[in-house]
């Protein structure tokens, strides 16, 4: 089948807004979007600028918003987009964060608040036997967070942050709720300030557009407010 990808296309060295550019490109509806891309980079316009890397959604380098939903391109299929013959795909740069090039954008900040949490583990005590036990249950009660692949599909569909820009966002809160409720760490304390603040956890104001694009299904939202509890609960008992 044939479908249109209409590109944002944006080179800022050159241009001072970006424009949307159509391409014809000929894909099987078990194709990807990633397929399609590179094929009209191959074929149609070398100067077309995208992140890739593993293909195979465990990266997150190639997210962008496909169809107005943010989506890992390498896990999107044509099928999932394109109902018909001659369908138009629309294909985006993440909001949020400057764009370097057409779907390539600056993640500097992104990761900058990402290190604010010290998503890390702390724990100054010794190890005994060569490592730190853990049950099954104290695993499972972080386990869910575990999978996230930092590739900015949620931190690009929060509307928190088309009003404030400082919001930690929801990835760099999932990945401080990692170690939050890590059994194994004690830097609670040494996180809260970041985290106890107007523009941290306290933010989240329960869209859920986080957990509907999260590719690796993650439930941010609720460990955004299990994060808002347990720094209710610690505040309370220092009180």
């Amino acid at each position: 089948m044939r479908i249109v990808l209409r590109i944002r296309r944006f080179d800022p060295d050159r241009e001072r807004e970006p424009h949307d550019a159509d391409y014809p490109v000929e894909a099987e509806p078990t194709d990807r979007i990633l397929d399609a891309l590179i094929r009209v980079k191959e074929e149609q316009d070398g100067s077309l600028s995208f992140r890739r890397s593993c293909g195979h959604g465990v990266c997150g380098s190639d997210a962008m918003i496909i169809a107005g939903v943010e989506r890992l391109a390498c896990k999107t299929l044509v099928r999932d987009v394109a109902k018909e013959e001659g369908a138009l795909v629309t294909v985006q740069p993440l909001r949020f964060l400057p764009v370097q090039r057409d779907l390539m954008v600056d993640q500097g900040v992104f990761f900058q608040k990402f290190r604010s949490v010290q998503p890390f583990l702390i724990n100054d005590e010794p190890v005994r036997e060569g490592e730190r036990i853990q049950s099954q249950a104290e695993r499972a009660a972080f386990d869910d967070t575990t999978s996230c692949i930092l590739c900015g599909a949620c931190y690009s569909s929060c509307p928190v942050l088309e009003t404030n820009s400082a919001y930690l966002g929801p990835a760099a809160l999932v990945q401080a709720a990692r170690f939050v409720f890590d059994s194994r760490d004690h830097g609670f304390a040494r996180r809260l300030s970041v985290l106890d603040a107007p523009d941290g956890a306290w933010a989240c104001d329960n869209h859920f557009n986080c957990t509907r694009v999260c590719p690796r299904e993650i439930k941010i939202t609720k460990n955004i407010n299990a994060t808002k509890r347990a720094i209710t609960k610690l505040r309370e008992g220092s009180a």
